[in-house]
């Protein structure tokens, strides 16, 4: 039988996992940063535990993130020498675009196994080099993590990104960030420049909003579930520096109203005819896998594009997508940048869907138990990003038993 979410449910979701790590890292460097409402990700704990931690060598798990912004920081720690590691999938992922802008600026990093990937031995000097180039087109993590130890650089960054730029608004909300905290910074055309500034004014208190990708699952909950469904969420800002509140707009064509009152956002499903449709993700492929289930949940076709960056997440998710799709009925063809979901009549039920190690594919399958039964492998991989997830699922009416 499948669950009905409450036809009024409220959440409260923890911090953007984005914005936290962006932050905690920007802490590290100026301590007078103090932050409330942080993440309390799986992601987010390994960036804590990593940057605090004594031991040379250093373990951050499945935190592609992490791995990044780390890789940058401790390159830029004069005198500190680390060897930065993680998971088996993280030893697959690549890492060489970084490696090599890092040591454009002076950068002491060698591969302690495989050429191009993790585990990295880091050896911290003073960065005096300033000008780096990046293909456009890379994860926008690479380029953040760049930016967000260039305050601390010698002579700041000057940083030329040749080509389309992918992921905009994650390399805006880095700028923000640091803007916030007083640090200037010029994004004009395809060259960013970044003002070297050691120390801060302080304290500074600095509040984060509630992660945008974690809202996207209840999104998907409203869209599937009956006319007059309200779902509040907190704590969200009209004016987000976060990509994924492109939901708002998008989630118009599945019924899906959103209303901002007192740092809250209430979604209304109000329509239910819907038509195919067709979105470019290239600005925020990470809600490419609610959308595509919530397509196929509602039996409508659709054709995502802008998603050549998935295929090096936690795992290929582009075809991990498609091949649980596939289980439970649907028609689907994938690029290497992107989806198509023909329409569809019906969802088989009592589907067993594997998450291969990533937590949007066990969210973003989630909602599904609107409409059937439906049942999840290694549930608990959703710690990663959104570890009450299940609980808040519980609160909300849906009926979870572990298998």
């Amino acid at each position: 039988m499948p669950s009905a979410a409450s036809r009024q449910s409220r959440i409260s979701i923890s911090g953007s996992k984005s914005e936290t790590n962006r932050l905690l890292l920007l802490q590290a460097q100026y301590p007078v940063i103090a932050l409330d409402n942080v993440s309390d990700s799986d992601d987010s704990t390994a960036m804590v535990e990593a940057l605090k931690s004594k031991d040379p060598v250093i373990d951050i798990h499945h935190a592609g993130t992490t791995m990044r912004f780390l890789s940058a920081y401790f390159s830029a720690q004069e005198g500190k020498e680390v060897i930065l590691t993680g998971s088996s999938r993280m030893k697959e992922r690549p890492i060489k675009i970084l490696v090599e802008a890092l040591k454009q600026l002076g950068a002491d990093i060698q591969y302690v196994e495989n050429e191009g990937f993790p585990p990295l031995k880091i050896s911290g000097k003073k960065l005096t080099q300033h000008k780096v180039t990046l293909p456009a087109d890379v994860s926008s993590q690479y380029i953040s993590a760049l930016l967000l130890v260039a305050p601390q650089l010698e002579n700041g960054l000057e940083l030329t990104l040749e080509g389309k730029i992918t992921s905009v608004p994650y390399i805006n909300m880095t700028l923000a960030l640091l803007h916030e905290i007083g640090i200037e910074t010029v994004f004009d055309g395809n060259k960013i420049s970044v003002v070297p500034k050691k120390e801060l004014h302080g304290p500074q208190q600095l509040t984060v909003e509630s992660d945008w990708s974690s809202a996207s699952y209840f999104y998907s909950i409203a869209a599937l579930s009956e006319e007059g469904t309200e779902i509040t969420l907190s704590s969200y800002k009209q004016n987000s520096l976060q990509g994924d509140s492109v939901l708002a707009e998008i989630y118009k064509s599945f019924g899906v109203m959103t209303h901002f009152s007192d740092n809250s956002i209430l979604l209304k499903k109000t329509v239910k005819g819907i038509q195919a449709i067709n979105y470019d993700l290239n600005a925020s492929p990470d809600i490419a896998q609610t959308i595509a289930v919530t397509c196929f949940g509602l039996g409508t076709g659709c054709h995502l594009t802008g998603l050549h960056t998935l295929k090096i997440k936690e795992t290929d998710r582009l075809e991990a997508l498609k091949t649980e799709l596939t289980k439970l009925g649907a028609i689907v063809a994938v690029t290497d940048y992107s989806l198509t979901l023909e329409p569809s009549s019906g969802i088989m039920e009592n589907v067993s869907v594997s998450t291969y190690q990533d937590h949007r594919m066990a969210m973003a399958f989630a909602p599904l138990a609107v409409k059937v039964g439906i049942r999840i492998e290694d549930a608990e991989v959703v710690s990663k990003s959104y570890p009450a997830f299940w609980s808040d699922l519980k609160s909300m009416g849906f009926r979870i038993s572990e298998i």
